[in-house]
């Protein structure tokens, strides 16, 4: 393998010019760049991406922790971050924590090691110190962290009202929630923006809580419709969650929607491969990724932002799980805000 040392010999220059015209850092003659360029083509050097980021403390690499890359939420935002990084000239790190706050912890500190040049975090279990302490630029996707820390989030309050008033308007009159976990910015958001329209309306409901797994979603939706037969309407923090409801409900023999309607959140594509679709709150995932990625870009380039505080609007997708697009020509269809 060809080393700096034989470029400079064969250059018949010192090892530090070699190192000053591949970091374009200090003066060097222009007959000596010409011969190091020259020896770099004929010996086919490639330089140590290792030794660059220790000379630089960087590495053109960006660190995306997320909670659980089997929940079809975060593949594409992984696609948006990825696809908007490389057009940057960054690569991306995935780390999958596993809502685990040690796995974060040492993920953290992994990449702080490689000397990663920025992280965007869609877990967020660390006291906000731990963040601080490791000083690279970061932005939270979809859950808060702290006000210092940029925040890129769908409208969930928004969107969660428009999934509750779309349940009442088909005539449900007794409405569950099922909540996620206790603490995620999202789940909280979509909890408060339920609570809000049934409190304003007066309706009988009932709220529940599970992770955003189906198995577990099926079966906290089961115990909750043997103990309540006459709810009629579900309101799922998210499409897999709504995913879990549809089992439990035909497991139970419900009819959807006749018997009862379920309206997800999140958009994702396994919504409208069930049977029947599912009506859902669609984020735009995409743009969540790609917006945090630049967002970061700018603060690793250092350069001002217009804003610590994206949040990106919702819209309903009605389809067969909710009356409103129960065997219409065209079920699909939107409400926005």
């Amino acid at each position: 393998m060809t080393t700096i040392r034989d470029v400079a010999k064969h250059a018949k220059v010192s090892v530090a010019t070699v190192s000053r015209v591949l970091n374009k850092k200090g003066y060097v003659s222009k007959e000596a760049e010409e011969a190091v360029l020259q020896a770099i083509k004929e010996l086919n050097y490639q330089p140590s991406s290792v030794a660059r980021s220790l000379y630089h403390k960087t590495s053109g690499m960006i660190g995306l922790l997320i909670p659980d890359i089997s929940n079809p939420f975060f593949p594409e935002l992984a696609r948006a971050v990825e696809d908007v990084a490389s057009t940057y000239g960054y690569t991306v790190v995935l780390c999958n924590t596993d809502e685990e706050i040690e796995k974060e912890r040492k993920y953290l500190q992994a990449l702080k090691q490689k000397y990663v040049d920025g992280v965007i975090l869609t877990t967020s279990f660390l006291p906000y110190k731990e963040y601080e302490q490791l000083n690279i630029p970061m932005v939270a996707l979809d859950r808060y962290v702290n006000e210092n820390i940029p925040l890129v989030a769908s409208q969930n309050k928004a969107g969660a009202r428009l999934a509750t008033e779309h349940l009442l308007e088909q005539g449900c009159q007794f409405i569950a929630h099922i909540r996620g976990p206790k603490g995620v910015t999202p789940a909280e958001d979509r909890y408060e923006g339920f609570k809000e329209v049934v409190e304003e309306q007066e309706v009988a409901n009932i709220v529940i809580s599970a992770d955003f797994h189906i198995d577990e979603a099926q079966k906290v939706t089961k115990a909750l419709l043997e103990t309540h037969p006459t709810i009629d309407g579900i309101f799922a923090s998210s499409d897999v969650v709504a995913a879990g409801a549809m089992k439990a409900a035909h497991m139970m023999g419900k009819r959807i929607p006749d018997d009862l309607q379920i309206v997800g959140f999140d958009g994702i594509p396994l919504g409208n491969m069930l049977v029947p679709s599912l009506t859902t709150v669609e984020q735009p995932i995409y743009d969540l990724g790609a917006v945090s990625t630049r967002l970061l870009i700018k603060q690793i380039e250092k350069k001002p932002l217009d804003t610590y505080r994206y949040e990106i609007p919702t819209k309903l997708v009605v389809r067969e799980t909710t009356k409103g697009g129960e065997n219409s020509e065209n079920a699909e269809h939107y409400r926005c805000r």
